[in-house]
């Protein structure tokens, strides 16, 4: 096995470094223009404008009105922000809401809160490749469903969600549908129109922007009610003083990963399959887990026998290559996988979940070197009967 010499980071699902275009378009807003956007005075009015102009960017990605556009502090805040304040403001027409057994943990822990105000939540299954079947989604609906919240692309898997059925279905129904798009951007068409979604969420710092700054489309009409009081920013809807700088940065970000969406996920496709092919040529007993067609041009998801995921993260952060788990360590104990689960992968596979996925600092040599360095490292992991044992701590 050859020797890395610098960091291979195969984790741009978890966050992404902010790129340089992005920083350097916040910093005056952290030294020059820092006036509350709330302010009267010119400092604050041009702070405000700042806020205004990316509020204009960021609708124009979506397709859009400008106040349409919420700003938060981030992915999950928008999540919650949907959810819960849709279904607030919805709860005299009914309380019965729809999900996915796979959504991310800000959409699933959010619903599981809401079932203890005396909401219902109908976890939809998923098949063998994480797809929810639109079916599904219609033959769940009752008469007092309200919300259906899908997220548009797996964050462990990869697997794309058929986002448009979906909102073809519950239009004419007049339910509202909440989609969890935050792996989506600088990969996907966010044309919220076409989706036809009523919210759609996002993460600044997935799609090379600062982390602590979220975006919740809210289509005009949908009723919702604000989880934090205080202020009336964001148009009554979200309390607090603007973060201007995030808010300028998130939004720039967002521009750069449409504009360069098609080349850069071109790329990454052809990356993405070669180190499919490598693995599952390489390494016996692994499981490729998502679609095969509907999938994330960046992500390489897999589920590996007889190893524990932690172990196998730790072999490969000894030599260089930073990725991550489907598995969640806690109290010593580590559990499989949610999302593997609901696809019905094995208890000998589901606790040996890599995911890989790739960003705009990732070359073929990365690729290659990482195909070399797993066989080994998997192998060795199996021969010894305490995975952990191998990693050096």
């Amino acid at each position: 096995m050859s020797q890395n010499t610098h960091l291979i980071y195969l984790d741009h699902a978890a966050t992404t470094p902010v790129d340089p275009r992005v920083l350097e378009v916040m910093i005056p807003y952290f030294t020059d223009f820092f006036g509350n956007p709330g302010g009267v005075y010119t400092m604050g009015r041009k702070a405000a404008r700042a806020v205004d102009d990316a509020r204009e960017m960021t609708a124009e990605i979506l397709h859009c009105r400008p106040t349409e556009v919420i700003f938060t502090a981030g992915g999950s805040e928008s999540d919650n922000l949907a959810i819960k304040g849709i279904s607030a403001s919805l709860r005299k027409r009914g309380g019965h809401i729809i999900t996915s057994s796979i959504e991310h943990h800000a959409v699933l822990h959010t619903c599981q809160a809401l079932e203890q105000q005396g909401f219902t939540v109908t976890y939809l299954p998923v098949d063998s490749f994480g797809k929810v079947r639109v079916e599904d989604v219609e033959q769940a609906i009752t008469p007092e469903t309200i919300l259906v919240s899908i997220m548009t692309a797996n964050n462990e898997i990869g697997t794309i969600q058929p986002i448009a059925d979906i909102g073809a279905i519950l239009r004419p129904k007049r339910i509202a549908f909440h989609t969890d798009a935050v792996q989506a951007a600088g990969y996907l068409d966010l044309n919220v129109a076409h989706m036809q979604v009523d919210a759609l969420s996002l993460s600044s710092h997935k799609f090379y922007g600062p982390k602590g700054v979220g975006i919740l489309y809210l289509r005009t009409g949908q009723r919702i009610t604000p989880q934090i009081h205080g202020g009336s920013q964001e148009r009554n809807r979200r309390a607090g003083t603007e973060n201007v700088a995030g808010i300028v940065g998130a939004a720039y970000a967002l521009q750069l990963a449409q504009q360069e969406r098609e080349q850069e996920s071109a790329r990454l496709a052809k990356l993405r399959d070669m180190l499919i092919q490598k693995l599952t040529n390489t390494i016996p007993n692994i499981l490729l887990t998502g679609s095969t067609v509907d999938r994330l041009p960046n992500n390489a998801s897999f589920a590996i026998k007889g190893i524990e995921g932690e172990a196998l993260l730790l072999n490969l952060d000894v030599a260089g290559i930073a990725a991550s788990s489907g598995s969640a360590c806690t109290s010593a104990v580590i559990d499989p996988s949610h999302v593997l689960v609901a696809l019905g992968v094995g208890a000998e596979y589901n606790r040996g979940h890599l995911r890989l996925t790739m960003g705009h600092s990732t070359t073929e040599e990365d690729i290659l070197h990482t195909a070399e360095a797993l066989p080994p490292m998997i192998e060795s992991l199996r021969s010894l009967g305490s995975p952990a044992a191998t990693a050096d701590r």
